[in-house]
C-alpha cells in the first residue's frame, strides 16, 4: 500500500514559532545581559559577584519549576504556558529598568527563572519541536537554531544601540515590551501539543495510512518512563556532564564581556563579536542537526565541549580585537552544537512521550551546578582583580566533562536516522 503524504505537516510550523521565539530570547536578558554589567555596575555600584548571582538565582528559579513545567508540557504543550512565561519575563524587564539595589536585580532575575524562558536550551522553546518530530528532529531542530543565530543577529547590538542612545534603564523596558509583543501571539494562536492530536504520526504521516513498514517504526519508537529512565546509568551520565560543562561554562559566558571591556576594548565592537558568538551557534546547531544523521549525537557533543574549552583559553589570552572576536566564533560554534546536542539526545535515548518530565527532573541538576559558575567567577574578579583563576579551573571542568560524556552509551539497542 503506497503511503499517503500529507503536502505541508504542522510540525514545521511548530518549528518556525520556537524560531522565533528562541530569536527573541536572545534579547530577554539571556544573550545580552552581559551588556549591561558595565553600565549599570558603574551607574549602581553594583558588583561583578552580584550580577553573578543574579544569573545563579534565575537557574535556581527555573530548577524550582522545571518539573513542574516539563509535566505540563507533556500533558497540555507549550501554547498557554509560553504566552504566559513570556508576559512575566517581559515584565520583570521592565522592572529591571527601575533596579536601584542589587537585591531588586536579582529578585527580577529569580521571577524570570521560575518563568522558564532562560535563552537556548529552555524548556519551553526545546522540547516542542522534539514532541513532533523522530526521523526528521535532528533537521527540525537545525531550523530552529536559526533563530538564535538571527536573534543574536539582532538583538545584541539592538541592545547596545538602545543602551548608548537611550540608556540601559529604557532598553531593558523597550526590549520587555518587543519580546512580548512578538511571541505572545505567535504562541498562543499557532502552538499545539503534538501530532498524535491531529490523528497524525511525527513527521508528517498520517495514521490512516500506515502500512507495515511504518507500524513497526512507530513500535520502536519506544519511551523510557521517568521512572524507568533514572535507573539508567546514560541518565545520570549526561546529567553528570552536562552539569559539569555549565558550570564551567559559566564561568566565561556573562563574564567575558565585561572582561573585554575592562581591557579597554570598544563596547560596541564587543557587542558585534558577541552578535557573532551567536550566529556561530546557529551555525553549529545546524551543521549539528545535519550530521547526527550519519555521526553519533555522543561524538557530536563530544567536539562541542573541546571547543568550548579551547575558546575559553583563548579568552584568557584576548587582549585585542581580533583574537576576542575568534574565541567568541569558536565559543558560539561550540554552544550551538552542544545546545542541538542537549535538545537531540535525551529524546533520542529516552523517547518523545515523557521527555518534558525527564527533562524537568534533569535540569535542576544542570541549573543549580552550573549556576555557580557565573557568581565564584564573579567574587574572585572582585577579590583578585583578575577572572584568570576561575578561567582555567572552568577549562578543566569542560576537558572532564568531555570524558563523562563519551562514556554516556545509548541506553535502547535503536537509532533514529534522517530519512531524507
Amino acid at each position: 500500500m503506497m503511503i499517503k503524504k500529507i503536502h505541508f505537516f504542522y510540525g514545521w510550523i511548530i518549528v518556525f514559532v520556537m524560531a522565533v521565539a528562541s530569536a527573541v530570547s536572545m534579547g530577554m536578558g539571556s544573550l545580552n545581559f552581559g551588556l549591561y554589567i558595565k553600565p549599570m555596575g558603574d551607574s549602581l555600584g553594583i558588583s561583578r559577584a552580584a550580577f553573578g548571582w543574579s544569573t545563579t538565582v534565575r537557574n535556581a528559579g527555573s530548577a524550582l519549576t522545571s518539573p513542574l513545567l516539563g509535566s505540563l508540557l507533556d500533558k497540555h504543550g507549550a501554547r498557554w504556558i509560553l504566552a504566559i512565561s513570556t508576559l512575566i519575563t517581559g515584565l520583570c524587564m521592565i522592572g529591571l529598568s527601575h533596579v536601584i539595589e542589587p537585591w531588586q536585580l536579582m529578585v527580577a532575575f529569580g521571577v524570570m527563572g521560575l518563568a522558564g524562558m532562560s535563552g537556548p536550551g529552555a524548556l519551553l522553546t526545546s522540547v516542542p519541536t522534539t514532541k513532533w518530530f523522530v526521523s526528521k528532529r535532528g533537521k527540525a531542530l537545525a531550523l530552529t537554531a536559526i533563530g538564535i543565530s538571527l536573534g543574536a543577529l539582532i538583538f545584541v547590538p539592538l541592545t547596545q544601540f538602545f543602551i548608548e542612545q537611550y540608556g540601559w534603564q529604557n532598553a531593558w523596558a523597550i526590549l520587555g515590551i518587543l519580546g512580548m509583543t512578538i511571541v505572545i501571539p505567535l504562541s498562543i494562536i499557532f502552538l499545539r501539543r503534538q501530532p498524535e492530536d491531529f490523528g497524525l504520526l511525527p513527521d508528517g504521516e498520517s495514521q490512516q495510512s500506515l502500512n507495515d513498514r511504518d507500524q513497526r517504526v512507530k513500535d520502536d519508537e519506544f519511551s523510557w518512563t521517568l521512572k524507568e529512565a533514572i535507573t539508567t546509568k546514560a541518565m545520570w551520565l549526561l546529567a553528570g556532564a552536562f552539569s559539569i560543562l555549565q558550570l564551567g561554562i559559566l564561568t566565561f559566558a556573562l563574564h567575558r564581556i565585561p572582561a573585554f571591556m575592562d581591557r579597554g576594548l570598544d563596547p560596541t565592537l564587543v557587542s558585534l563579536a558577541t552578535a557573532f558568538d551567536a550566529v556561530c551557534a546557529g551555525v553549529g546547531s545546524f551543521g549539528a542537526g545535519m550530521l547526527v544523521r550519519y555521526i553519533p549525537a555522543k561524538y557530536i557533543g563530544s567536539s562541542a565541549f573541546i571547543m568550548l574549552a579551547l575558546a575559553s583559553v583563548m579568552t584568557i589570552f584576548a587582549f585585542e580585537f581580533w583574537l576576542m572576536f575568534w574565541s567568541m566564533a569558536l565559543f558560539g560554534l561550540g554552544i550551538g552544537i552542544n545546545s542541538f546536542n542537549q535538545n537531540f539526545i535525551w529524546a533520542d535515548y529516552f523517547g518523545r512521550e515523557h521527555l518534558g518530565s525527564i527533562r524537568g527532573i534533569v535540569m535542576p541538576v544542570n541549573l543549580i551546578v552550573g549556576g555557580m559558575g557565573a557568581p565564584g567567577a564573579g567574587y574572585i574578579m572582585d577579590i583578585t582583580g583578575s577572572y584568570n583563576p576561575a578561567w582555567w579551573i572552568g577549562v578543566v571542568l569542560m576537558l572532564a566533562a568531555a570524558v563523562m560524556f563519551l562514556l554516556a552509551n545509548h541506553p535502547g539497542s535503536y537509532t533514529y536516522k534522517d530519512n531524507d
